[in-house]
């Protein structure tokens, strides 16, 4: 195997990969990255056992052929080079070395046979549509933030990706709560989208397809299984199999009956509480709200090391409330804001609560209160 590839183009399909392969693991083939070259095309191939990616790029292959070799070494030496560099890669099968060549610098790489390399079966995809990448991003970027880190509810450690009935028809939404608290996001259904399963998206997964969704332009082709889940773009291909679970009725946590509402500039919102923030103790975060007409004050008590206060002017006009939330959770669901305010719907001081942009019902938020 022998080509030739410019610099930016090698980055950018090295960085994808190893981005999957886990740095600490078992099995040596898995740090390794297959490479394929044919015809005008080389192809690099990542997995970890449950998500695979392959990005594609151009370049002058001299002889077709495929090697492994570590991704993540690969990657160092491919940033390092100088910008605009050609690079020649040509692998000595006999020897199990793949050179890398670049002006004057000269690497020489330990590879494993491409046979031991595990490539993630092909499987019948019940339902294929495709999204524009906005569309995705908003999706996954306002509900990743909810996702549980707690491995004991495997179940809740990611996006619940559905057809939902939403207020206007039917909708993609995507949910995520680790049960303190919850997103619930919505968007247009795609054409072909009607009979896909729900599956739950795991956290790697979501931090990955973050990186296929930064052009506006793009078109996302995605194929959905009971136990897989496909994202292509005409460069990259990222196949994760799900999370094998159930995900919890959602539903019955979003508060229907909440009145007292609560409207405030998001931006300031989310600045005062940090600021407020600053003297609680790290363990509880606790920040308290007290709601009176046209008022809003922000008071965090630490005995240890102090006390903050800040008063707001917001839109309050229902009796008065004090409730306390953790202040993490506060700003995260601050600034899923993109509009200017932010909506808060109150019940009582022990009720969840429930939060959206300004009149925009495609994203709800709820968070559950705790005692100060």
């Amino acid at each position: 195997m022998k080509f030739s590839i410019e610099r930016a183009a090698l980055l950018k399909a090295v960085a994808q990969a190893q981005s999957v392969v886990e740095r600490r693991n078992t099995i040596p083939i898995l740090a390794n990255v297959l490479i394929e070259a044919e015809g005008s095309d080389v192809h690099f191939r990542a997995t970890d056992l449950d998500i695979e990616v392959v990005d594609k790029a151009p370049c002058m292959v001299e002889r077709a052929g495929s090697t492994t070799v570590s991704a993540v070494t690969l990657h160092e030496i491919v940033r390092k080079l100088p910008d605009g560099a050609m690079v020649t890669l040509s692998d000595d099968g006999a020897a199990g070395r793949l050179t890398v060549q670049a002006g004057r610098s000269n690497f020489n790489l330990a590879t494993l046979p491409k046979e031991d390399f595990p490539v993630m079966a092909s499987s019948e995809y019940a339902s294929n549509f495709s999204a524009p990448a906005p569309v995705l991003r908003r999706l996954f970027d306002k509900s990743k933030f909810a996702i549980s880190t707690e491995e004991t509810r495997y179940y809740l450690t990611g996006v619940y990706m559905h057809v939902a009935e939403g207020d206007e028809g039917r909708a993609l939404r995507c949910v995520a709560t680790d049960g303190h608290r919850l997103a619930r996001i919505d968007a247009a259904l795609p054409e072909g989208a009607e009979e896909m399963p729900g599956v739950i998206v795991p956290r790697k997964t979501v931090g990955e397809l973050r990186k296929l969704l930064d052009d506006d332009e793009m078109q996302i082709a995605v194929s959905v299984s009971e136990t897989k889940i496909r994202f292509a773009t005409p460069q990259i291909t990222l196949t994760s199999k799900v999370i094998d679970g159930t995900f919890p009725d959602y539903s019955r946590v979003i508060p229907a009956g909440n009145t007292r509402r609560l409207e405030v500039d998001a931006a300031e919102f989310a600045k005062a509480v940090d600021r407020v923030a600053t003297v609680s103790s790290e363990r509880s975060r606790a920040v308290k709200l007290s709601l009176d007409e046209d008022r809003l004050i922000l008071s965090v008590n630490a005995p240890d090391s102090g006390a903050a206060e800040e008063e707001l002017a917001v839109a309050y006009a229902d009796e008065r409330l004090e409730i306390g939330f953790n202040a993490k959770y506060l700003l995260e669901i601050a600034s899923q804001v993109d509009r200017e305010n932010a909506v808060f719907m109150f019940n009582s001081s022990g009720d969840p609560t429930l939060m959206r942009e300004g009149n925009d019902l495609s994203a709800v938020y709820v968070v559950m209160p705790m005692r100060v």
